[in-house]
């Protein structure tokens, strides 16, 4: 009975995409759709509209209400238009920035949107052709804009878009503009709604100036010139995996100075199909494969990867071996604090002020070597802007070092607001430059890392679950969770339990609740056990998943112990995975 009522009002609501308000393209597959026998793909594009979340856009491309289309992201954008005019109705002029990566359709969406904005009389700097999402933050604080959006769904397959939208200073929208614009967008009835003819006098074309600008101001947070100077002909293998990258990172390091970068040239082609991977994510070591390929045929010292919109970089070392390893975004965050804390200690740049951020699911190892040298350290939400939110609250009281996240992104810099694999390569480029200086490779001075702080293994599993009824499914995962919570991990007594959706943190032990100091509420249940295991649970916010992050902790005195402790982390974490069902 169920089944038929939504039936229903899906064909009803399908119905209205046959007007002549809706282009003809659209119309026809509207149809198509409409005409199939199995009513399965009719039911995921129209049961729900894609939702404006507080990061913006994401989803499968494609006709409906329920998809990424001009129809969907000209909602998104007139509602942010409608925003704007009201926030800053006392501007002679307001302007967005808008950006855009490889994707299919990334252009479209882009001239779309130009159009919306400057038919709402909004003044509109447009790049010419796809950049870093990091950059459409610069120029945003550059140029002095009140907002700006990006065209991307990051590393998510080439079925997928989406749509990112930034505020004045750079960083993605959160509280209380996050819940108005949804509000204004939610107000967008109707295709009538949307003004789509724009205004050409309004879209200006950016030209490579900015480009210039972001490189320069990037060179000024290097720490370690002299060290690149003795280092210049290190061989690094860099591939943009069909994205955005390849506009701006290998000019970035040859602006750094290193002389000897290694192209993947059949990952250097841009397209929104990624032809030559299954997934253009680099935290999956497919997606690694050709450009390690080349390394070990060039005898390439460093590998590294951006994703299709360049903000995050996923990078392989070689080990005492000689063999090539993948490093995972826990340990190239713990590599890129050590180094900044370290060189900024060095250099006498360290006072009292200093500070760096992590998110609450990321390796307490970072907690452990900013408590160490005097450095504080704060624990934010996932995603990255929440890290500029921090940077945010601190501005002009506080000094940012730099922060990260375990999903390969980070930020080195304060004059962007997002996660940065331009400045990321150029600093693991250094990086490896001041081992070398120091007679050691990227790995050994991990190896060393863990030796004086202590040794952690992390890592994450997603669990997908698709459409409606994995939704339906996933929440049901996080309400069992809370109402039958773990009371141990891999033997371990549970001594913690976090619940960011109530704000409270439970003493199991004692039996007492404090109040989590955290900018709002999240659908995220952590579990910390007696002897440093850590498990965090969340539901994505941006795809059709689950996702588990495991950590666990040992102490190593010397560097031949790490193969013993990482084969004890291995079976510890096969353990929690076996307790949580996963």
């Amino acid at each position: 009975m169920e089944d038929t009522v939504l039936l229903k009002q899906v064909k009803t609501k399908a119905g209205a995409w046959l007007s002549s308000d809706y282009d003809e393209e659209t119309q026809k597959k509207v149809q198509e759709l409409l005409d199939k026998e199995d009513a399965n793909d009719l039911i995921e594009a129209f049961y729900k509209d894609l939702e404006f979340g507080t990061g913006g856009l994401r989803g499968i491309m494609g006709a409906g209400s329920n998809r990424m289309n001009i129809y969907t992201v000209g909602a998104a954008t007139q509602g942010l238009a409608n925003y704007l005019k009201k926030e800053f109705a006392a501007l002679p002029q307001i302007s967005v920035v808008i950006g855009h990566d490889c994707r299919n359709n990334s252009r479209l969406f882009a001239e779309k949107s130009a159009d919306i904005f400057s038919a709402n009389g909004i003044k509109v700097y447009l790049f010419p052709d796809l950049r870093p999402t990091p950059e459409i933050s610069y120029a945003i604080r550059k140029l002095g804009c009140q907002s700006g959006i990006c065209i991307t769904a990051s590393h998510n397959p080439k079925e997928y878009n989406g749509y990112k939208a930034y505020w004045s200073d750079g960083a993605q929208v959160i509280a209380p503009h996050d819940k108005n614009i949804i509000a204004e967008v939610n107000q967008v009835f109707s295709v009538k709604d949307i003004k789509f003819k724009g205004n050409p006098a309004l879209i200006e074309l950016l030209d490579n100036k900015i480009d210039e600008e972001y490189i320069r101001d990037l060179l000024t947070i290097s720490l370690s010139k002299e060290s690149i100077q003795r280092h210049k002909t290190i061989k690094i293998v860099y591939t943009p995996i069909h994205g955005t990258g390849i506009t701006l990172i290998p000019s970035a390091l040859k602006a750094l100075g290193f002389e000897n970068i290694i192209h993947v040239p059949e990952q250097d082609v841009i397209s929104g199909n990624f032809p030559t991977v299954k997934s253009p994510n680099p935290e999956e070591a497919a997606a690694l494969k050709m450009a390690v390929e080349k390394a070990i045929e060039t005898g390439a010292d460093l590998v590294m990867a951006s994703d299709p919109d360049a903000d995050r970089v996923g990078a392989a070392v070689r080990n005492e071996k000689g063999e090539f390893v993948l490093l995972n975004g826990n340990q190239t965050l713990l590599i890129f604090i050590y180094y900044l804390i370290t060189r900024w200690k060095e250099l006498g740049k360290l006072g009292e002020n200093e500070y760096v951020v992590k998110t609450i699911v990321s390796t307490e190892l970072i907690k452990t070597v900013a408590k160490k040298n005097g450095v504080k350290m704060y624990d934010c939400y996932t995603g990255f802007k929440w890290i500029a939110d921090v940077i945010r609250q601190n501005e002009g009281k506080k000094t940012y070092i730099g922060g990260g996240e375990e999903s390969y992104g980070f930020l080195a810099e304060d004059f962007v607001r997002d996660k940065d694999a331009v400045s990321a390569c150029m600093l693991l480029a250094e990086i490896a430059a001041w081992a070398a200086d120091k007679g050691k490779t990227v790995y050994e001075l991990l190896r060393d890392i863990y030796v004086e702080y202590g040794f952690s293994k992390e890592v994450g599993v997603s669990v997908y679950k698709e459409g409606k009824s994995g939704a339906e499914e996933i929440e049901m995962m996080m309400k069992n969770y809370r109402e039958n919570p773990m009371k141990e991990l891999a033997g371990s007594k549970v001594f913690f339990i976090k619940d960011f959706a109530k704000l409270i943190g439970t003493d199991v032990i004692e039996n007492e609740r404090v109040t989590l100091d955290m900018p709002t509420t999240s659908n995220v249940l952590q579990y910390f056990a007696e002897d440093g295991t850590k498990v965090s649970i969340r539901p994505s916010g941006t795809e059709p998943k689950i996702k588990f992050y495991i950590e666990v902790h040992s102490k190593i005195d010397s560097k031949e112990d790490w193969v013993a402790a990482a084969a004890a982390a291995e079976m510890k974490i096969n353990e929690v995975r076996k307790s949580l069902g996963i």
